[in-house]
């Protein structure tokens, strides 16, 4: 029996907010493009992270994401602060964030960023080189400093090692060194990779961690810090490890692998945190058949909001819905989705099931939009990025079936 026939809404692709359901966003009386965030998902998804990572303390990695409404919904619930450089540092400044809480986890920075930093009252530095202490030394001296090393992220979708991080045969000097340099050896971090695939990685970078401290106490060095940096990942359409998973993984590795336990256990949380809770409504512009292929062209491409969808050989599956009537039922055809611009690379999606009957004025909504959106996105050929708007938590708590004026006012600001 069909859900027409039942009564039943088509289930809509996990994951997606019930506050963002596009039958309620379709209230929303405001042009698109617009991304609108549930707030409380985010909160939510904070609570699932120390969940299952007890004694782990988040840092948001602020650069995915680093909407005001959104850092000052985790610095209320508790979450701490990672930075990228001086302007992200500044942002959390004007949100009221003490610089001394933060992590400026950013391995080769602009030495007037670190002096700024220092100067605020930021101490601690990741680095990977011994061309970075120098220049932390010589910019902000006596500060704490934590090893960036390099690590197995071949089982994610954005692997970072090509251009960050140490060799763990190098950290034991490393970490003398900035000892000799007046600084303060603090501690060691890694990143497995963004959208990490699998919990084990993790396993296996704290492993190489707990060797190099274990050789470092024969210095005299006790390291106060271990951050397991990113990669935490979120679900659009593929399966990938739950957080639950992870954390699975990581608890027994802090118990098994070190030699002792850190005072302070960090990680660096981002896309985990808010991917899964905002939905991008775009749009549909123009709808062609070029050589038997049928092409939407929506209002958001690659350059103003989706430019994840062409930075991976093999694409990006997000979740994808639409305003036609009885969508999840009615017949559908395999599109091209493209961007507005007049760049052939600006093109998102290929194959993707819409509805047969879609066309120019239908809006394509866009699941777990949330991380590397907004933060990638430009004017590029005159056409702007969406609209920022927010409901639940900051945005006021409203229902989402009566959001209209909330998001009005969100909409007025621009969100930021």
């Amino acid at each position: 029996m069909t859900a027409a026939l039942t009564g039943a809404r088509p289930a809509l692709p996990a994951p997606w907010p019930a506050a963002l359901a596009p039958d309620c966003l379709e209230v929303i009386d405001l042009p698109t493009p617009y991304l609108v965030t549930d707030l409380d998902t985010v909160v939510d998804r904070l609570a699932g992270f120390t969940a299952a990572l007890p004694g782990v303390r988040p840092f948001y990695a602020m650069k995915c994401n680093p909407a005001p409404e959104i850092l000052a919904t985790l610095r209320d619930h508790g979450a701490g602060f990672e930075v990228a450089s001086l302007g992200e540092l500044r942002m959390l400044e004007r949100l009221g964030v003490d610089p001394a809480a933060v992590l400026y986890s950013n391995p080769v920075k602009p030495p007037a960023h670190i002096a700024a930093a220092h100067a605020a009252g930021l101490w601690r530095f990741s680095f990977d080189s011994a061309n970075e202490l120098r220049k932390i030394a010589a910019n902000a001296p006596g500060s704490a400093v934590y090893l960036r090393l390099l690590v197995d992220d071949t089982a994610s979708s954005f692997p970072l090692s090509r251009k960050f991080g140490a060799e763990a045969a190098e950290a034991h000097d490393l970490l003398t060194l900035a000892r000799r340099l007046g600084l303060r050896p603090y501690g060691i971090t890694f990143h497995v990779g963004s959208q990490c695939a699998t919990a084990g990685a993790w396993r296996h970078a704290i492993g190489t961690a707990g060797s190099i401290m274990a050789g470092l106490l024969a210095e005299g060095i006790r390291l106060e810090l271990l951050d397991l940096g990113g990669g935490f990942p979120a679900r659009y359409l593929a399966d990938v490890p739950s957080i639950a998973e992870i954390g699975a993984m990581v608890l027994p590795a802090l118990a098994e692998l070190l030699p002792y336990r850190p005072g302070l256990i960090a990680a660096e949380p981002g896309r985990y945190l808010v991917a899964e809770a905002a939905v991008m409504a775009v749009a549909v512009i123009g709808r062609e058949v070029r050589a038997g292929e049928h092409w939407l062209f929506v209002e958001v491409g690659a350059y103003n909001g989706m430019m994840e969808t062409i930075q991976v050989p093999t694409g990006w599956d997000y979740p994808l819905w639409s305003s036609v009537p009885g969508h999840g039922e009615v017949a559908t055809l395999p599109f091209t989705v493209t961007g507005p611009s007049c760049d052939s690379s600006d093109t998102m999606f290929s194959g993707v099931a819409l509805p047969a009957g879609i066309d120019v004025g239908d809006v394509v909504y866009i699941g777990s939009a949330g991380a590397y959106t907004l933060s990638y996105a430009s004017a590029f050929n005159g056409f702007a990025p969406p609209t920022p708007l927010f409901v639940g938590g900051r945005a006021g708590g409203a229902d989402a079936r009566d959001l209209t004026q909330e998001l009005v006012r969100a909409g007025s600001r621009g969100g930021r």
